[in-house]
């Protein structure tokens, strides 16, 4: 984390500068190692409430505020601590940090982190606050492209493709983030996909067919493919790949089938207040019912 303080010249107040901005890294150490060793919730609030952390340029020192413990809660799984700030701050934690505590402002970082690092039951709970926003404002925070530096200005359903996170996938997609967002480059989530299979030697890998079948109830029939032109030219290799369905699907040569269809229907119908819990009164497909354990578990 960023401390660019300018020295000033010597002197006793320029010292008792010096030294109050050694205890704050001192302090922000002490709370990092305390996240980390996940000590109980209201230690870390205290802690939290009465320490210094941030040194500001001009000589002002502040707390962690309740975005940023959250961030620090994600890095290490503190599964109580993320739920108490979520349920305590509730807008105040999925806010924007500060620019002391961040290299980039990014809108939404707490989606791309949790997708990062795997950690399903705190997305779950990041989704639940997320959820009672007006729809237009949940859409635009689900859509919102994350830090240039770190996820290269994708979203966090790109972040899900990209590192094989199924299960994240499948949270952000019920909750109501749009399937086909483009990111800094202009590929879509699909894209992503399709371009890890391509480069699959022998056996398509299990988590990247378990996206595309994700991306598969999401994506609306029609929507071009931008590697369709690869996909024809290797007929034979995608259609082995990924199956005749979805390859005639993939290439617009047909519709999704009809259960392919109804299983779509089903999938969309469901209001993201009611996600996943709605997915116990599906007659789900079995590729879908070890995620729906995993999900609730």
């Amino acid at each position: 984390m960023p401390w660019d303080v300018k020295r000033q010249s010597s002197g006793p107040g320029s010292r008792a500068q010096e030294r109050a901005q050694k205890q704050c890294k001192k302090s922000s150490f002490a709370f990092y190692q305390a996240v980390r060793d996940l000590l109980p919730v209201w230690f870390l609030e205290d802690m939290r409430a009465t320490e210094a952390f941030h040194w500001e340029e001009g000589g002002t020192a502040s707390t962690y505020s309740p975005s940023e413990a959250l961030l620090y809660a994600l890095v290490h799984d503190h599964r109580p601590y993320a739920q108490y700030l979520l349920g305590k701050f509730a807008q105040r934690a999925l806010a924007v940090p500060s620019p002391t505590f961040s290299c980039c402002q990014a809108p939404s970082p707490h989606l791309a982190m949790a997708v990062r690092y795997n950690r399903v039951h705190i997305l779950c709970r990041i989704l639940r606050a997320v959820r009672d926003l007006p729809s237009g404002e949940r859409a635009g925070y689900l859509d919102r492209r994350g830090c240039g530096r770190v996820e290269g200005g994708q979203t966090s359903l790109h972040v899900a493709c990209e590192l094989a996170r199924p299960e994240c996938l499948f949270l952000l997609l019920g909750h109501g983030a749009s399937p086909c967002p483009r990111d800094a480059a202009g590929h879509t989530p699909l894209d992503l996909v399709l371009q890890q299979l391509g480069r699959s030697s022998g056996a398509a890998p299990r988590d990247q067919l378990l996206l595309l079948d994700l991306l598969f109830l999401y994506v609306p029939h029609g929507f071009p493919c931008p590697m369709r032109p690869q996909l024809l030219e290797n007929r034979r290799h995608w259609q082995t790949l990924v199956g005749e369905p979805k390859f005639q699907w993939l290439v617009g040569l047909a519709p999704p089938s009809l259960f392919s269809r109804a299983m779509q229907v089903l999938v969309r119908a469901i209001s993201p207040r009611h996600f996943p819990e709605a997915l116990d009164q599906l007659p789900l497909p079995a590729f879908l019912k070890p995620l729906d354990l995993k999900l609730k578990s």
